[in-house]
């Protein structure tokens, strides 16, 4: 168990890459870390909360401001005892808010709050992919330290064949053991 005492986070953000989530999660429980899934309010029109609670065998948060949250600063007491912070998908819109600091979202919010690394995994379209203004965020985003993983050439949700396609769950773990295993 190579994550054994390493706490892990993970922000879903609402892609249909986030079914891939799931054994992502299983993945780094099963190498030992403690995991906390935080999600945006559209990732539960993909996969539900409660997967994920079952999967991370913790309470599962998607609201910044809700009373039942476990700490009264979810995205500032989580950020603080993260080892690392994946977001996966990380759609056009997340990448966009976290490369304008906004915190309007537990997940945004929480990449604020954090001095652990950030992992990123882009899924999107192809189209959107390449757009110039993705492009510049994934750029700032890069300049500002955050590790990025993906996106992968393949069969799109669209049906098209392209580049957008969120890394698979194991390359996203290889990449998590890595950035664990160089830090101390």
């Amino acid at each position: 168990m190579r994550l054994e005492g390493r706490v892990v986070l993970v922000g879903v953000a609402g892609g249909i890459a986030a079914y891939k989530v799931a054994a992502l999660v299983s993945a780094l429980r099963k190498e030992g870390a403690e995991v906390h899934v935080l999600m945006t309010p559209s990732a539960a029109h993909f996969v539900g909360p409660l997967t994920f609670r079952a999967l991370a065998q913790q309470p599962v948060l998607t609201d910044l401001w809700d009373p039942a949250n476990p700490w009264d600063e979810p995205h500032v007491a989580l950020g603080a005892r993260a080892d690392l912070y994946v977001i996966a998908p990380a759609t056009a819109h997340t990448l966009a808010r976290l490369a304008l600091g906004l915190a309007d979202d537990l997940v945004a919010a929480t990449a604020l709050a954090t001095r652990a690394p950030l992992l990123i995994a882009p899924a999107m379209s192809d189209l959107m992919y390449a757009h110039p203004t993705v492009q510049e965020h994934l750029e700032t985003l890069r300049r500002r330290g955050a590790h990025i993983v993906g996106p992968e050439y393949g069969r799109l949700a669209s049906g098209r064949e392209g580049l957008g396609r969120m890394a698979e769950p194991e390359t996203i773990l290889q990449e998590i053991l890595r950035l664990l295993t160089e830090r101390p």
